[in-house]
């Protein structure tokens, strides 16, 4: 008959794999859907074809980036940071008011620069990085602060 293996040894082998895992990089095919996604609303904002949706993908992407930023991972001037939230706060203003979801010239440069270094950071940051960034973002649009309370543990 054959010997099975322990269950707790599968988990522990489990753990290990997962934890050796999440020190690497995003899987290419998930980095590329996720950069898509991004590059496709900042074209639709750049030719005046946008939406809120777009928009927000690209408020997302832009605090996602900091968050990997102030994080290690990448430079972004904060400048360039402030600027692209004015524009993208300006896009929100005329979208609402007018229907008209876009970018101009210095909108889009602005973003693109941000969209660049975001399709870096999918392809380089360890996957535990993004998926901590992704939380903090979570939290943010749930009105939580960015770093949850420790819980005690009994």
């Amino acid at each position: 008959m054959a010997k099975t293996i322990p269950f707790s040894q599968h988990t522990q082998a489990a753990r290990a794999r997962a934890a050796k895992a999440a020190l690497l990089p995003l899987p290419r095919a998930t980095a590329d859907e996720l950069a898509l996604q991004v590059h496709l609303a900042l074209d639709a904002l750049r030719r005046g074809k946008g939406n809120l949706n777009d928009a927000q993908t690209l408020t997302q992407t832009m605090i996602l980036v900091s968050l990997l930023t102030d994080a290690g991972y990448g430079t972004l001037a904060p400048e360039s940071l402030r600027r692209a939230d004015a524009l993208i706060a300006a896009c929100f203003d005329e979208g609402r008011a007018t229907g008209v979801w876009a970018l101009d010239m210095a909108g889009f440069r602005s973003f693109a620069e941000i969209v660049t270094l975001y399709d870096h950071q999918l392809q380089k940051v360890p996957f535990w990085a993004v998926a901590e960034a992704s939380d903090k973002l979570d939290r943010f649009k749930a009105g939580l602060p960015f770093d949850p309370v420790a819980k005690k543990r009994a």
